[in-house]
């Protein structure tokens, strides 16, 4: 009698490894990035990962954790984060500049999956909204405290509305995002980003900081 594992329990053990779970993962972003969380459902994302729904369960437990390894993922590869540049002007045009540079990069899809990934969720999706939301509302509370270290430091002056200039830099940046997905190239967020930065308030003379 042969002792040895049944075909079937061998073919199951195969089944279960016949993919590479990171390149699934960076499939399922593209997924995500493209259509959204809501519209993305689990029929389009095991097509588009050529695996079975069972496979997709097994290796990321459901849709909602595919999700968050899939915004994890884009943080790591995508996610341009606010310098370490000496002042607040010099690292808000930096991160700009790199936005309009990785929003209109044509090999992955345009914009930002962080703004447009739930834009039209379901009640029942709330929490993924509020996760996203809260991403931005990060970067925007770092753009905040770099203003008033600036401010601190007397390189702008002591009446900047630190708070109200990070919230129109953190909507340059979400109508960068949709200009990027409604097709608009590097060169024309370029310009966006050269208007923007004009709007940067001056620094204090000499004497008003004494």
């Amino acid at each position: 009698m042969c002792s040895g594992p049944t075909p079937a329990r061998t073919g199951s053990r195969r089944s279960r490894r016949a993919f590479d779970r990171d390149q699934a993962l960076a499939v399922a972003l593209r997924e995500f990035w493209t259509h959204g969380y809501d519209t993305t459902s689990v029929a389009s994302l095991t097509e588009a990962m050529g695996i079975k729904p069972p496979s997709l369960y097994a290796a990321f437990g459901d849709k909602r954790q595919l999700f968050d390894e899939a915004v994890q993922l884009y943080t790591r590869t995508y996610g341009a984060r606010l310098g370490q540049s000496s002042d607040a002007r010099s690292a808000v045009a930096t991160l700009l500049r790199q936005l309009a540079a990785d929003y209109t990069d044509p090999s992955h899809p345009p914009g930002c999956l962080i703004i447009t990934g739930a834009t039209n969720c379901a009640p029942g999706s709330q929490d993924v909204k509020d996760k996203l939301r809260a991403m931005r509302e990060e970067t925007k509370a770092s753009i905040a405290a770099r203003i008033r270290a600036d401010i601190d430091a007397g390189l702008l002056h002591a009446d900047v509305d630190a708070g109200g200039l990070a919230a129109f830099y953190a909507a340059v940046v979400q109508g960068m995002n949709q200009q990027a997905c409604d097709g608009a190239t590097r060169q024309i967020l370029e310009r966006v980003v050269d208007a923007a930065m004009a709007a940067w308030p001056g620094a204090p003379h000499r004497s008003d900081s004494t």
